[in-house]
């Protein structure tokens, strides 16, 4: 086995480097792409809780309501049996 020459040494470094390198941007892409999905995953979320917030503001009329019109109709028959008489 022959002593590798300081050039050899310098050379397979530099490849080394550049694999390196190339491993690194690959690795920034990919942490990248899943900083955006994250962003866009708040984003929808963020819209859901919105829209289901005012879903839950616009129900509750209608509870409301209901229990209204079954009191007015609860009066209305106990008018017509207290007038029948």
């Amino acid at each position: 086995m022959t002593d590798p020459t300081p050039s050899d040494v310098a050379l397979e470094l530099e490849r080394l480097r550049a694999t390196v390198e190339t491993g690194f941007a690959r690795a920034d892409g990919q942490l990248a792409l899943l900083v955006q999905r994250s962003d866009q995953t708040d984003r929808q979320l963020a819209d859901h809780e919105t829209r289901l917030d005012a879903l839950e503001r616009n129900r509750w009329p209608l509870a409301s309501i209901a229990a209204l019109v079954g009191v007015v109709g609860l009066l209305l028959a106990l008018w017509q049996a207290g007038t029948a008489h």
